[in-house]
């Protein structure tokens, strides 16, 4: 069973939260602040924290800060009342995966555990898994029943990409940024040229598809 970690100073936010995500399938421990948090770290494997940023003795922003400099990957959605341009940015600075604002909608805050929690799992190993179709990041290759095939490393990239957030669209430019990086001189229809091209080799590949959303970019489905 997945654990997560509530860390909050609020006993009922910690109580509700438990609750909801017990009632979801998930095990939970819970601590009262950030240098509970981390105490625990070091005793239970975690797979996900969900985190509060206003707390005594260390906040969000400096648990965050302190795990990631000591080389912990562990997902972080954090869960707060500061909704400002400036809070969310120095949240993802500090290195959290996703942020939410109080109230807290709580399906959708179980939607957004599961879709870090299967990136979580995709960037540790390295391969996703659709159906009977397995990307593998390593050896650059598509295998499905009928054989495997090695992509040239951009298109590779450009399908794992969408594969690993099915549904998300993407815009050209986002895709250029992700895969050819910022700097790229390439244009964008090149972008169209590779989803083409990736069309073409899995045509007839039932596990996904790659749709065009008129005006914006390309989705995996």
């Amino acid at each position: 069973m997945l654990k997560i970690m509530i860390v909050d100073d609020n006993e009922n936010t910690r109580k509700l939260t438990s609750t909801v995500l017990m009632q979801n399938g998930y095990d939970t421990v819970c601590a009262c602040d950030g240098e509970e948090g981390l105490a625990l770290m070091d005793k239970v494997h975690i797979d996900l924290i969900i985190l509060d940023v206003m707390m005594p003795k260390m906040n969000g922003f400096e648990f965050t800060r302190t795990l990631r400099e000591c080389g912990w990957e562990t997902p972080i959605l954090m869960v707060t009342a500061k909704e400002s341009h400036t809070d969310k940015k120095e949240g993802f600075l500090a290195g959290t995966d996703d942020y939410m604002v109080k109230p807290v909608d709580e399906e959708e805050m179980l939607l957004r555990i599961a879709a870090l929690l299967r990136r979580s799992k995709i960037a540790s190993e390295r391969k996703i898994t659709i159906g009977s179709t397995v990307l593998n990041h390593d050896s650059l290759s598509v295998t499905t029943p009928e054989g495997t095939v090695e992509l040239p490393q951009k298109e590779f990239m450009l399908l794992f990409q969408l594969l690993s957030y099915k549904d998300k669209i993407f815009t050209r430019r986002q895709l250029m940024d992700e895969i050819w990086d910022m700097d790229s001189d390439t244009d964008e229809r090149t972008v169209d040229v590779h989803i083409n091209r990736l069309r073409d080799k899995f045509k007839n590949n039932p596990d996904f598809s790659i749709v065009t959303i008129r005006g914006l970019g390309y989705k995996a489905t």
